[in-house]
């Protein structure tokens, strides 16, 4: 007999052009083809996006389109099961349609007696009491649940749902390979990038003229190449346009701007020729941790502030009260020792590298064992 094939809907905010939502896919994906592979699955991915043509162009694999009912039925209904996630789906911080729209897709597998895999999110913020009735119903039908930090383990089991039934592993972009070349980035003061990715935030705009000073300082104070990496385009290649405007002065040789970066795998390898990155986007952080490039954060949200918690780290300061100040004085710091950050922080990174396929790994074992 052949590997058996199973065909897994993915439901997540794939096709928006954010880099960091279609590295969870692209990490999902290899996961799954790895952990298939090991254990004697073939999985066939229907990846749900706004853009189907375009995912899969880009990842060679079935989509539909995320907003029309027929096809997500047609697509679940001819499925072996839903893989939820990953990325910060359930929370109604940006609005209050998420939580519905995905809750809606996990029901609808639940009702067609598809079993329903939550793979590596991040819960919350869940600011309206109504949605943890809905969360703690359609997640205690769920085969597997894991979530990416402890905090969205304690939310869920401030819903009600029990704490044994919830996992802990990382975002699975740690475990996101590069493509191709190994990174050059150096710990002496040649080839010195400093990556930059920023995201507009407050109305103000307070947040990006705090790091359009920092990197002032900086690139006063050493040899160092500014690169503002875009994650979510074309909103953050704006944003990086604003912060660029706004420093002003004689660096234009100093400073870059990668440009129409889609692929999560490019941006991958452009985050690992940094020497140092400071960080608005979430996955702009792991991507540098997976690489072990030291990084800064501006927190602009929870998720970042759970993240660099698990490398027992703190963000340089918050969009609430950004300070150029400490973004600058974190950065210098990190310029100086970088040798000595990645060797105090290589084994924590390691094991969330290592831990990051652990989701796919369940699920390959589920259908391995001849569940359906």
């Amino acid at each position: 007999m052949g590997t058996p094939a199973k065909r897994i809907v993915i439901s997540g905010y794939y096709g928006f052009n954010n880099s960091g939502d279609e590295a969870v896919l692209q990490s999902i994906l290899l996961a799954l083809q790895e952990q298939g592979e090991r254990q004697g699955v073939l999985f066939v991915p229907v990846v749900l996006s706004v853009t189907p043509g375009e995912t899969s162009r880009t990842y060679g694999v079935e989509s539909v389109h995320r907003m029309k009912p027929g096809e997500v039925w047609a697509a679940l209904r001819g499925a072996d099961g839903l893989i939820s996630g990953g990325g910060s789906l359930l929370q109604d911080e940006t609005g209050w349609k998420t939580i519905p729209y995905y809750l809606a897709v996990i029901r609808l597998a639940q009702w067609l007696n598809k079993p329903v895999f939550i793979y590596s999110q991040g819960i919350g913020p869940v600011n309206r009491p109504m949605f943890h009735g809905w969360v703690r119903s359609a997640f205690q039908r769920c085969t597997y649940i894991t979530v990416r930090d402890e905090e969205s383990k304690a939310l869920l089991t401030r819903t009600g749902l029990s704490a044994d039934r919830v996992q802990v592993v990382p975002d699975p972009v740690m475990g996101m390979p590069l493509r191709s070349r190994p990174p050059q980035n150096r710990e002496d003061g040649s080839n010195c990038i400093i990556g930059v990715s920023v995201r507009f935030w407050r109305t103000d705009r307070a947040e990006l003229h705090a790091i359009a000073q920092a990197l002032r300082t900086i690139l006063d104070e050493t040899e160092a190449h500014v690169r503002f990496l875009p994650f979510h385009l074309p909103s953050d290649q704006e944003a990086s346009l604003y912060v660029l405007g706004q420093i002003g002065g004689n660096y234009e040789h100093r400073i870059s701007l990668a440009d129409g970066i889609v692929h999560p795998q490019d941006m991958l390898a452009e985050v690992a020729e940094c020497r140092l990155l400071i960080g608005m986007r979430l996955h702009s952080l792991i991507y540098a941790a997976s690489q072990f490039v030291p990084m800064v954060g501006v927190s602009y949200d929870p998720k970042i502030d759970q993240f660099l918690n698990r490398l027992d780290m703190k963000a340089a300061t918050s969009t609430q009260s950004a300070s150029a100040a400490d973004i600058a004085e974190h950065s210098l710091a990190l310029l100086a020792n970088g040798k000595a950050w990645k060797e105090d922080k290589h084994p924590a990174i390691e094991r969330l590298k290592n831990e990051a396929q652990r989701p796919a790994a369940l699920i390959a074992s589920f259908y391995a064992k001849g569940r359906d």
